[in-house]
């Protein structure tokens, strides 16, 4: 085969997106563990930093993942002391994720992660912020390749 050939495996982008999506994971472990937080359960604090408590619904949304995949992610955390899961006071069918004080506090350790991550690549910040950009356009490109 040529190497311009349309179905060569190195010319597929959902074939670099798999592999690069597996070795980022990878490589982000080695940042989180002396945190003892996995890669999803890194995602779910994210979020929570920011908003400081999410009902579960909106929170599977932000992270594009199903609430049955979060829940266990959620339990987790919260036998890890890091979140509290607890039914509205508005609406009793949903349930308010929140940070603990403990969760809050992890979020000054969690800053280096972004600066080990860099070094680890080896990319500068305009690198990877050129990159993010990119897949932002790729997440978009195909949510709307899906909606058609």
């Amino acid at each position: 085969m040529s190497p311009d050939d349309p179905l060569a495996l190195e010319r597929q982008v959902c074939f670099a997106l798999t592999v690069a999506s597996r070795n980022i994971v990878a490589a982000y472990k080695p940042a989180l563990d002396p945190l003892g937080i996995t890669h999803p359960q890194y995602l779910v604090l994210l979020a929570l930093w920011k908003h400081r408590t999410l009902a579960l619904g909106p929170l599977a949304q932000m992270l594009h993942q199903d609430a049955s995949t979060l829940s266990p992610v959620i339990k987790r955390l919260e036998g890890q002391g890091l979140v509290r899961r607890q039914r509205s006071f508005e609406d009793e069918r949903r349930l308010d994720i929140s940070l603990t004080p403990d969760g809050l506090a992890l979020r000054s350790r969690a800053e280096q992660v972004p600066v080990e991550m860099a070094r680890r690549l080896r990319m500068s910040v305009e690198e990877l912020t050129e990159l993010h950009s990119s897949m932002v356009r790729v997440i978009e490109a195909s949510r709307r390749a899906l909606d058609s």
